[in-house]
């Protein structure tokens, strides 16, 4: 399944963390298919960030504020009138949940409560999209990839945070959504990576400015599996999703977005292809974790095959093209490329390659 121009030209439509990685691509890629966008969130929490190097306030209307204050939710929506909401605003890290716990449930929780609260009382709004975790099932390190029936979980406060998460889509699905007011989803995603992304205490973004200082690099789990996945084709499965689900409540609830199970490898792997890219002889410099009791999950694979009949998604880039195309994104922008240009000329390429049917704005196909 393609995306339709048509269906995006002129729709209101309301990204939730816009500040954030795969909110400011999220962002740039409505703008492209004529969607008037507006965002909601904190202020970028790292310098650099993708939300100011790309300009991603350019692309958007922009409210800076936190999704746990309620009246400020409030009005910023009903100013923005969304008919269609990508919710990602979240604590995102396994580790700074372990040292934040309450921030993490208030932020990953309340803030997802408080969204279809008011979302609840917005009639023109038809479709949310709310982004979870591939970390919402309760783990059970096995070889099989998890299914969107496999109990959820949560052993850590980030995973059991976005668990949660899940139980209050369904309890609104149920509660208040039952009739179809509005159709609510929830996109379960592996581990992205992709360019511009910042992040504290996360590999890629690790790895890439050791690198570009000439520092060692310590990988904590070498030997971990990640669904690992470049940022567009989650984010190309959430616009199928939306656009899929309008008008239709019985596609409400849980889908997974990841690689082909056969292409999952090891952080250690993936470290060592990234450092072939970037043009070092030594990719992993250094093992193990200075915090052991810091418990990650060893082995995590996704099943995608609802999201593949449902939908028609399949993944666009497998992982050498994902890793390739990232570590690419970096070095240009060490180099003093513009971090926008950049943005747009892998969007542009990855639509080439998803045989992306462009429509223009009289709706017809060209």
């Amino acid at each position: 399944m393609s995306l339709n121009y048509s269906f995006w030209n002129g729709k209101r439509v309301l990204v939730t963390g816009h500040t954030g990685f795969k909110g400011g691509w999220m962002v740039q890629w409505l703008n492209r298919l004529g969607a008037s966008v507006s965002g909601i969130s904190l202020a970028p929490k790292t310098s650099p960030n993708l939300f100011h190097v790309a300009k991603i306030d350019q692309y958007c209307q922009s409210y800076i504020g936190d999704i746990r204050d309620l009246i400020f939710l409030d009005s910023a929506i009903s100013k923005i009138r969304p008919e269609v909401v990508f919710h990602l605003a979240a604590q995102p890290l396994v580790r700074y949940g372990y040292d934040h716990p309450l921030e993490t449930f208030s932020t990953n929780v309340m803030g997802t409560a408080n969204l279809l609260e008011v979302l609840r009382n917005e009639s023109e709004c038809q479709v949310c999209v709310v982004i979870t975790t591939d970390k919402v099932y309760q783990n059970q390190e096995w070889v099989f990839p998890y299914r969107e029936v496999d109990q959820l979980g949560g052993y850590d406060p980030y995973s059991a945070s976005k668990a949660a998460s899940e139980l209050i889509v369904n309890c609104f699905n149920q509660s208040y959504f039952s009739q179809g007011e509005i159709v609510v989803t929830t996109a379960r995603a592996g581990n992205v990576i992709g360019g511009g992304d910042w992040s504290l205490d996360r590999l890629i973004p690790d790895v890439m400015m050791a690198w570009k200082n000439g520092d060692a690099v310590t990988i904590r789990q070498p030997d971990s599996i990640r669904p690992w996945q470049h940022v567009l084709d989650p984010l190309f499965g959430y616009l199928q999703l939306a656009e899929k689900s309008w008008g239709k409540p019985v596609l409400s609830g849980p889908y997974n977005f990841g690689p082909k199970t056969d292409e999952v490898i090891t952080v250690g792997r993936l470290v060592e292809l990234a450092g072939n890219y970037f043009g070092i002889d030594s990719a992993l410099s250094q093992y193990g974790c200075d915090d052991g009791f810091k418990h990650e999950t060893k082995t995590l694979t996704l099943e995608i095959a609802k999201a593949s009949s449902v939908l028609g998604f399949k993944p666009t880039w497998d992982v050498n093209e994902a890793i390739q195309k990232t570590v690419r994104w970096y070095k240009n922008y060490f180099d003093g490329q513009d971090a926008k240009y950049l943005c747009q000329r892998d969007i542009d390429v990855y639509e080439e390659m998803a045989e992306f049917n462009a429509y223009p704005l009289n709706g017809s196909k060209t």
